[in-house]
């Protein structure tokens, strides 16, 4: 969920290979695919096809390890926002353009981070039904780092190329391709967006 992060992991890494970060990437993954597989596999060899998307759901209330599991749960989430927290506010100041010299300025960096915590707090209170902010979201932003982003992108690297570079020409020509591709995301979040917003509030 913090995968916008790993440019800072690579930085922070103690001498920053490529070979070094690849090892700490596959270990990380490795250790996480393992765990959701088990927990996975062992929802659904108790529970079978009755089993909850939220797997704790299946289990009493009075279990007791099933209690400290969703003690865990709710630990868990509130120290890893943090992790996202990050990247939505180094987002902030690419989009805002302050220079990565200046982003360590107390000041700078304290009211930053007020002001978005404050933003993302008030839509927490506001938004009730989290199936909303994840229809919404996906259908604009999901859309957008899949088809419009990388299109723009791709675009844009096309143009900084030097003329004498010899397949300049035909990338042009996928260019276009890729914008239409970015077109059709467009649309597709639009409508998703609208989707989202009738079904949230019955229009």
């Amino acid at each position: 969920m913090a995968h916008f992060n790993s440019p800072r992991f690579l930085n922070e890494l103690q001498d920053n290979t490529l070979p070094r970060f690849n090892k700490v990437v596959s270990a990380s993954f490795g250790i996480s695919i393992a765990l959701f597989a088990a927990i996975a596999s062992l929802g659904f060899l108790t529970f079978g096809s009755a089993s909850s998307g939220l797997i704790l759901n299946n289990y009493s209330n009075l279990d007791i390890l099933m209690s400290l599991s969703r003690v865990a749960v709710a630990v868990s989430l509130v120290f890893s926002y943090p992790l996202a927290f990050n990247g939505c506010r180094d987002g902030v100041m690419d989009l805002l353009r302050i220079a990565p010299s200046k982003r360590t300025e107390s000041s700078l960096f304290l009211k930053t981070t007020l002001a978005i915590l404050t933003v993302v707090t008030w839509a927490a209170l506001t938004f009730k039904d989290v199936s909303f902010v994840l229809a919404f979201g996906g259908a604009t932003l999901g859309n957008a780092l899949i088809y419009i982003f990388p299109a723009l992108m791709f675009r844009g690297a096309v143009e900084k190329m030097s003329d004498d570079f010899p397949e300049k020409k035909n990338l042009k020509r996928e260019v276009w391709f890729a914008l239409s591709s970015g077109l059709l995301g467009l649309v597709m979040g639009a409508i998703g967006a609208k989707m989202a917003v009738q079904a949230a509030f019955g229009l």
